[in-house]
């Protein structure tokens, strides 16, 4: 049995799952880059953003890779993918509730091949070992998000939380 600290540990630091209920509120700089950013996009950006949570959320909880394909790309899948393996392999799955997302979009390139964004969140964070929660503590963390357009919508290129 690995030890609750160390689980508890790795999955902190590793992007969280969520299958619940998400409020969030989003707003963008007056600048956010050379590149004016049109309320479309902004509106678009942010509800793929949190689409890309919520597959994260199924991909967690029940141990299935094939759902980050729609929302991730690159960097934050590969990392992703190595989660859902890890908790395979450790007989566990993870998930958060009554998520709060403040988005802010910071940047957005002059080729409008990526935007970056700031993600304030909140969710409380359980542990389940074969389906028995073994643990629940709340967390607050800052994410810094990258965005790319792909055919169909924006996906997340890169996922990485930052210190406190």
């Amino acid at each position: 049995m690995i030890p609750r600290r160390q689980i508890w540990l790795m999955l902190v630091m590793l992007v969280l799952p969520c299958w619940a209920q998400t409020s969030s509120s989003a707003r963008s700089d007056e600048s956010v880059g050379p590149r004016r950013l049109e309320e479309e996009t902004r509106a678009a950006v942010m509800r793929d953003y949190l689409q890309a949570w919520q597959s994260l959320g199924e991909a967690l909880a029940e141990n299935q890779p094939a759902v980050l394909d729609q929302y991730f790309v690159g960097i934050a899948k590969d990392d992703l993918l190595d989660t859902v393996r890890e908790q395979q392999q450790l007989g566990i799955s993870s998930g958060y509730r009554d998520q709060n997302h403040d988005l802010r979009i910071v940047f957005y390139s002059p080729d409008g091949l990526s935007i970056q964004l700031l993600d304030n969140v909140e969710y409380r964070m359980e542990i389940r070992d074969h389906e028995r929660v073994v643990d629940t503590q709340p967390v607050r963390s800052r994410y810094v998000a990258v965005m790319t357009p792909t055919e169909a919508r924006w996906k997340v290129r890169i996922l990485q939380a930052q210190p406190q």
